[in-house]
């Protein structure tokens, strides 16, 4: 019979809040140790000065996100879903109106997405037959990639137009994996693919959250346990009875945060895993070397205020990047309640971090503008901005590259998992990935 009833969790981001909503649902006493003054992670609100609460990154989530939708209805169980996200049947669409691909909602899965792809303005026949013959194939293929295949070689495999992969694939590929296609792994990009496409009906709706993200359930969650904010864990020490947080004791631990925290922090077990059995040793070095081969890339997002109410043709649009005139943005969303404010999403960052401030704001906003204006249902001028604010997560997502050897929930010791969208979810670092993981290190904990 598991006797762990006390248990704590490190890091409060969606996996580890995940972790302990389980927990303290299967009957543990759970403390959390988060070193920031909020919860959320790396998808969280932000107070500014002008604008309010706005969050540190815009993220748009799918039907397919199952278990995140279940924890924000069990979280809020007084709230309508409707009232916390938008959703919407899956539409893409550019800021300029030339390209559109609409799902309609009438159609059962996988016929609305197929139908989608026939449909789109934008793309030649020739290229909607070869886009549905990638799908038809993947589908017979049961989604499965050939080994260490990056997207760039699956799209070649199936012959898609560079018109495609501007219209279509590398915008996709860029949201879901924030890594080039010449680097990303192919596995992970089916996956979604599968999931979002070839899946039950709804899983490919889009949604986006009406409030900031620490209140779409995060704020709810660290109700209902013990937090300790502003608590930076130093060491994690297993003992054969127990194991100790900075010298507390726990009957056991979820580890809940990015790879090179989880490193730092049980760097005292690779020092004690010296003087254990050999087993035992080769585990945790092998865990180690997991943790230390992640790459990281960054995602930066802007978001503006204007002098004048302005709203997008559509709850959000792709633009079309020139990095060579300054055209960095690649998604702008309205931000819901705000008819002021968008939000701009710069994924795989990096390199435009270097470029002066107000001219990176300028370009965008210029984007924003040119390319709206060419937009059918578009009837007025994009008006300037009042304010902004910018926000860099350098390390917002690992690299996804084909092969990347990831750990599992479980850990060398029994006393203490893993979660995060690092670990092994057969997702890249997406939302519903931290959280499926979080749940999953719950229960192997009190299995």
């Amino acid at each position: 019979m598991n006797t762990f009833k006390n248990i704590a969790v490190v890091g409060a981001g969606w996996a580890g809040l995940a972790a302990a909503v389980r927990l303290q649902d299967l009957g543990a006493r759970v403390t959390v140790f988060e070193a920031a003054p909020i919860t959320g992670g790396r998808a969280r609100g932000v107070d500014d000065i002008h604008m309010g609460c706005i969050d540190n990154g815009q993220h748009l989530m799918l039907g397919a996100y199952t278990e995140t939708l279940r924890l924000i209805e069990r979280l809020h169980p007084h709230v309508p879903l409707e009232q916390l996200v938008l959703r919407t049947p899956l539409h893409l669409e550019s800021a300029d109106g030339a390209f559109k691909l609409h799902a309609p909602a009438s159609l059962p899965a996988p016929l609305n997405t197929l139908w989608a792809l026939f449909s789109s303005r934008g793309i030649s026949v020739r290229d909607r037959v070869r886009a549905l013959s990638m799908m038809t194939g993947c589908r017979l293929k049961s989604w499965r990639a050939q080994p260490n295949e990056t997207v760039a070689e699956l799209l070649e495999r199936y012959q898609q137009s560079a018109v495609l992969l501007r219209r279509l694939w590398v915008p996709l590929c860029l949201a879901s994996l924030n890594t080039p296609i010449h680097q990303a792994c192919a596995q992970l990009f089916l996956n979604v693919l599968r999931d979002s496409l070839d899946a039950r009906q709804g899983d490919s709706d889009l949604l986006i959250p009406r409030v900031d993200l620490t209140r779409l359930w995060p704020a709810a969650a660290a109700e209902r346990v013990e937090m300790r904010y502003r608590h930076i864990v130093r060491a994690l020490c297993v003992k054969q009875t127990h194991i100790e947080i900075d010298t507390e004791p726990f009957d056991a631990c979820v580890l809940a945060t990015p790879p090179y925290a989880a490193l730092r922090i049980l760097l005292n077990e690779q020092k004690a895993a010296n003087q254990m059995h050999a087993p035992i040793q080769e585990h945790v070095e092998d865990l180690h070397k997991k943790l230390l081969g992640f790459e990281y890339r960054a995602i930066a997002t802007l978001t503006l205020e204007l002098e004048a109410d302005w709203r997008l043709p559509a709850p959000m649009l792709m633009l079309d990047e020139d990095p060579k005139i300054g055209h960095f943005g690649q998604w702008v969303f309205n931000r819901a309640g705000q008819p002021r404010q968008l939000t701009v999403v710069v994924s795989d960052a990096a390199d435009y971090l270097k470029l002066e401030r107000a001219h990176f704001v300028q370009a965008i906003a210029e984007q924003i503008r040119a390319q709206s204006l060419k937009h059918p249902q578009c009837t007025h001028r994009m008006p300037e901005v009042r304010h902004h604010r910018l926000i860099v997560e350098k390390r917002a997502t690992f690299d996804a590259t084909p092969a990347l050897p990831r750990p599992s929930n479980r850990s060398p010791w029994t006393r203490v998992t893993l979660a995060g969208d690092w670990t092994d979810t057969g997702y890249p670092s997406v939302l519903e990935g931290a959280v499926r993981s979080g749940q999953a290190a719950a229960s192997l904990l009190l299995a």
